[in-house]
Order: structure tokens, then sequence, then C-alpha cells
């Protein structure tokens, strides 16, 4: 196995054993694109936005955040970053596995580990310098990092109706802030919505440069259209049976005494709590509005504050709505965009799982 050094040579390393390679790491710079003629500028500008709304905002933190932890290894190691070293990359992995990553830290887990994997791969894609994962150095590390330390993926736990009604209870009516959060949670549990999702919504269609969505208030609940990783989707929201639970009640009082009428739905409460900035919200404002309002209605009692943190977050009401609504699995899995029923599955936490008994219906 061959590994680059800062002065362009290779050197020889046991396959079988970790590498140790020397070198200085090199400062990675995009190669400048040639001047365009002064009329192709604007399309050069648009398509670097192109670019950028092809992946969330969440995904380029991430994917910015790792690769500065893949730099800052390579360079306390004396790697280069270019070319892309399919043996450098493995180690690197084989250190986030074993905790060796920086002086002192954890283990990574194995969905951490897939997650910088793609970011590296994507980073040098866009440096036109493509790195090959199916090379042996990096697939078969990652099978053996899989097979070592895989665990069964961890579910948040599902907020059910009588937790969010007890969560609603501890917000206040008579303020913005409390109304706003009531109409976050109703919409994010009744719509089964990710986090991401229910702060993307704009008052209207197409109002906002960031907005991933919208929606209209109808006679019989809310219409919201969202735009997915698949494309556009349309999520039907009855109105509930009294007001107190009702997200098109609570949306409506929000957005009548909050004068929202354009722009971004969820906005960020100022002055004391009396006034609404323009600014849409963060979508880790709805992990923790779900964590802090399960903490004060004391659900899950059973369990320690800090078990109780790791519990709740966002996806707790995408995972209520599932486990919850009695009807056919096939309108759940609509209603939450999912692909396929195995998935719709993974989020409902109370269910009837013996309702088959192919043992039974064997004959035995």
């Amino acid at each position: 196995m061959t590994a680059a050094t800062s002065n362009g040579t290779t050197r020889t390393t046991d396959d079988d054993a970790p590498a140790q390679v020397v070198g200085q790491v090199t400062e990675v710079t995009e190669t400048p694109s040639p001047a365009l003629p002064a009329h192709l500028e604007r399309l050069a500008g648009r398509a670097r936005d192109y670019v950028k709304a092809s992946s969330s905002a969440n995904t380029r933190r991430a994917y910015a955040s790792d690769w500065a932890h893949f730099s800052s290894w390579c360079r306390r190691q004396g790697l280069d970053l270019l070319p892309p070293s399919p043996q450098v990359v493995g180690l690197y992995i084989t250190a986030c596995a074993s905790g060796a990553a920086i002086p002192g830290g954890k283990a990574n887990s194995v969905a951490t580990i897939e997650r910088r994997l793609s970011a590296i791969t994507w980073n040098y894609a866009q440096r036109g310098t493509p790195l090959d994962r199916r090379d042996r150095h990096i697939a078969t590390v990652l099978a053996g990092i899989r097979n070592t330390h895989a665990a069964p993926p961890r579910q948040k736990e599902a907020v059910l109706p009588e937790d969010l009604i007890a969560m609603l209870e501890v917000l206040g009516r008579g303020t913005l802030r409390g109304l706003r959060d009531r109409a976050m949670l109703l919409l994010g549990f009744a719509g089964g919505l990710r986090r991401s999702e229910i702060v993307g919504l704009d008052c209207g269609r197409v109002q906002t440069q960031d907005g991933r969505g919208w929606v209209e208030i109808l006679d019989k609940g809310l219409l919201v259209t969202l735009r997915g990783k698949t494309g556009w989707r349309e999520v039907e929201i009855g109105r509930g049976s009294s007001d107190a639970t009702c997200p098109v009640v609570a949306l409506q009082t929000w957005l009548k005494l909050a004068r929202i009428g354009h722009g971004p739905l969820f906005r960020r409460v100022t002055g004391h709590g009396k006034d609404v900035g323009p600014d849409r919200l963060n979508d880790r404002e709805v992990a923790r509005l779900v964590k802090r309002t399960a903490l004060a209605a004391g659900v899950r009692g059973d369990l320690t504050e800090g078990e109780r943190e790791e519990k709740f977050a966002g996806h707790s009401l995408r995972a209520g709505l599932a486990s919850s609504a009695e009807v056919d699995e096939r309108h759940v899995q609509k209603h939450l965009g999912h692909a396929s029923a195995e998935m719709t599955r993974r989020y409902q936490r109370r269910r009837d799982r013996f309702r088959v008994n192919l043992t039974k219906a064997a004959g035995l």
C-alpha cells in the first residue's frame, strides 16, 4: 500500500499494519475558474445558487464541520490532503472508530463515521479530485467497523397525545412565545413533520428564498405543501375535536396576534416576548422546545433528567403521530412521506406487532 507525502513521492507500507505516513499537509485551494464573458457571469452566479440549493443548510454545516475535522487530523499526522488517498481516509476512519481522531477523544459511532466519509467524498468531488470509496483501503475497513461497532438504532421517544396535552399545559397562553410554541407543537405532531419542515414553512406560496413550503388554511383544515428530498408533497391536517388541541386554531391564533401575513410562519419573539421579529426560527429550536416542554410536563418521569434529555427531540412529534393514529398503515405512510411501510413501522413505538400471526396461519 502506498501513501503520498508532501514532496510528491510515495512510500510503501505494510498492507496488514497501520501505516505511518510522513509529510506535510498541503493547503487545499480550489482551482480558479477561467474568467467568463460578462454576459455569462449572471448565469454562473445562478449556477452557484443551484449548487447551494442541492443540499440543506444542515447538511452543508455538517459537511463543513466533518471536513475541518478530517483536515485537522491530517495536519496532526503530517499527511497531505491532496491528492485523495484511500489509504489515508482508511486510517482516518480507523482513528474515528478507535477514539484516536483527536487527543483525548471518544470513539465515534458508525453513523458519525459514515457521515464523515460522505462529507470527505463530497468535498473532494467539489474540488474535481474524486475519492473512490470502493477502494479496499476504505471499503474493507468500513465493513469491519460496521461489523465490530454497529449497534441497533437509538430511537427518540414518541410524544403521545396525552404527553402532548400535558406539554401544551406548561406553555403560557397569554404570551406570543407561548402561542407560537403551541402552534409549532400541534402542527408538528398533527402533520408528522420534521423539525426542518416546521420552521421552513411560509404563510403562502413562494414567499421567501429559503422557504421549504407553505400552508393554506381551509374550512376543514390545513393543506401543507412541502419540498422534500424526493420532490414536493402535500400533507392534509384536519381540525381537532376541540379548540384547545386543534392545530388549525393554534396556527390562526398565532398568526393573528403576531400580525403575520407574509413570509416565514414561525419567527423569533423579541422584546421580552412582546415583539415578533422578521427572522425565521432555526430548526434546532424545535428540538429544544420538545425537550423543554417534555421535561416541564414530567413526561417519562420514571427516567432521570439526563435520560429524558436524550430521549426527546424534534422527531418525537413525528414518531408520536405514527404511534398514535388508529388508521390504516397506508394512510400514515402517505402522511409521513415514507417510500415504504417498513420505514413507517420504525416510527411506530406502540402497535399490535402480532396482529398478523403467521405461525397460526401456517397451522401450528
